[in-house]
């Protein structure tokens, strides 16, 4: 089929890549220069595993192509994808603007029967407001908007649009929804399903699916905060209720919040678009306010720890993007912690495998970036793990306590075994457990920062 993809960012990418892999023609659209021309080299603006492999394959096969030329690149096209930002306003809600753009250019271009998808993630009612843009010059005969969300995680996203656990499509016209099942087909051959819907229950899919992950990743850090307390372990918690069928597994480890494009703007809309239909989603925003206190447990850990004035000392952050395998930097958790830790007066040096070059744009010379994960540890008083990257998970535990002031670990994504640091000596604080040597926060004198304790093993 010919496919026009309108914005290569993450979901507009991967989206048309693995359309491409199918055999599909498809054009890829945007407006940035520069980000169009590293891709007809075959160069992807995004870290996202298996990515590269494909968009060269189908670059060599003829299959994938990119302008920067709307009008082009539409030309031939049975389907029209929009995968367009759609950044949250003041009040949370997703800023329409370049959708109803885009949509507005297309009523003047589209000369025979073509069908308009709404790929980014957009409030319920969105498919028809694109509709009303296009009717205004536009025959209805020759359009028909669907919606069709978007459930790709990334780090694995090639795979899920691959292999996707189900495809959801907003549609009430029988020709647009002929076309949308053709198309996924190939995807289908395992026995996956399809689901046929009205538009807005689809645009309400996407923001509940989220939504409701974000509560449960919420939830579970609301328990590993009570489970300190109570003197608990989250980790048997968590196994505990998530063998429960009912419950399942997934998206119960607790953390230091969720980040990433998804959650925090999909939890937002849905947010306002109650507020819209003068619903109080509670739960919705109790969600939210959870996510936003959970972002600074970490560095009230270390203030604990070292002092609220932390002048002159300086922290290993390990982990900057908001989770393993990806480069994405926005709503990071890490991003919050190291402002509060420089507010307080530390110095901080980091290292992460692909996102740093996307905080160095943000922050600039305002924190050291190392060349690997044990440069990050000279001469800092402690480490704190923001994103569980694999090769984080074992590390060379003498190495660290040789190149830290202290052998002091603040884990914020539970990757190390509390046997294994009780062994090694490690001062050692995760979420939902219990402190190893606790004992040494005693023997802390502040002022100076001297941790005066035994190092078990590590000598």
């Amino acid at each position: 089929m010919q496919l026009a993809i309108i914005g290569t960012g993450y979901v507009g990418l991967v989206t048309g890549t693995c359309f491409a892999e199918t055999g599909n023609d498809v054009m890829c659209i945007d407006i940035n220069e520069d980000k169009i021309a590293r891709l007809k080299e075959g160069k992807s603006p995004i870290y996202e595993p298996g990515l590269d492999t494909l968009l060269e394959r189908n670059i060599k096969e003829n299959r994938i192509h990119f302008t920067t030329s709307l009008a082009d690149g539409i030309k031939n096209a049975q389907i029209i994808f929009l995968a367009l930002p759609t950044p949250p306003g003041k009040d949370g809600a997703a800023d329409l603007q370049y959708v109803l753009d885009v949509a507005a250019q297309l009523s003047t271009m589209i000369t025979k029967y073509t069908v308009i998808v709404n790929k980014s993630t957009v409030p319920v009612g969105t498919a028809e407001k694109v509709a009303a843009v296009l009717a205004q010059k536009l025959d209805k005969d020759l359009f028909d908007v669907v919606s069709n969300p978007e459930f790709l995680r990334e780090g694995v996203a090639v795979d899920d649009f691959l292999k996707p656990d189900r495809v959801v499509i907003g549609t009430t016209s029988e020709k647009a929804k002929k076309l949308m099942d053709e198309l996924y087909q190939p995807f289908l051959r395992q026995g996956n399903p399809i689901y046929f819907m009205d538009e807005r229950s689809s645009e309400m899919t996407k923001y509940a699916a989220n939504a409701y992950l974000a509560m449960r990743i919420s939830f579970m850090n609301e328990m590993a905060n009570l489970c300190e307390k109570a003197g608990a372990n989250v980790d048997w918690v968590r196994v505990g209720i998530g063998s429960d069928s009912r419950i399942g597994k997934r998206f119960l480890f607790p953390g230091i919040g969720y980040g990433g494009s998804c959650f925090p703007k999909d939890v937002q809309a849905l947010a306002q678009t109650a507020r819209e239909w003068d619903y109080d989603f509670r739960l919705v925003n109790t969600v939210m306010n959870v996510n936003d206190r959970q972002k600074t447990i970490l560095g009230k850990k270390v203030k604990e720890c070292f002092g609220n004035d932390l002048s002159g000392r300086t922290f290993t952050i390990w982990g900057l993007a908001f989770k393993p395998e990806t480069d994405d930097i926005r709503e990071a958790p890490a991003l919050e912690l190291i402002k509060e830790l420089q507010s307080a007066g530390a110095a901080i040096r980091t290292y992460d495998p692909e996102a740093m070059p996307n905080v160095q744009r943000l922050v600039g010379d305002n924190v050291y970036f190392a060349k690997d994960q044990y440069d990050a540890l000279s001469g800092a008083d402690a480490l704190i793990i923001a994103t569980e990257w694999s090769e984080f998970r074992n590390p060379d535990f003498n190495r660290i306590a040789e190149q830290l002031k202290y052998p002091a670990i603040f884990d914020g994504r539970n990757v190390y075994a509390l046997e294994k640091m009780q062994d090694l000596g490690f001062y050692y604080e995760s979420m939902g457990r219990k402190t190893i040597h606790e004992q040494v926060r005693e023997k802390i004198d502040v002022p100076t920062g001297e941790i005066v304790r035994e190092r078990g093993n590590l000598d």
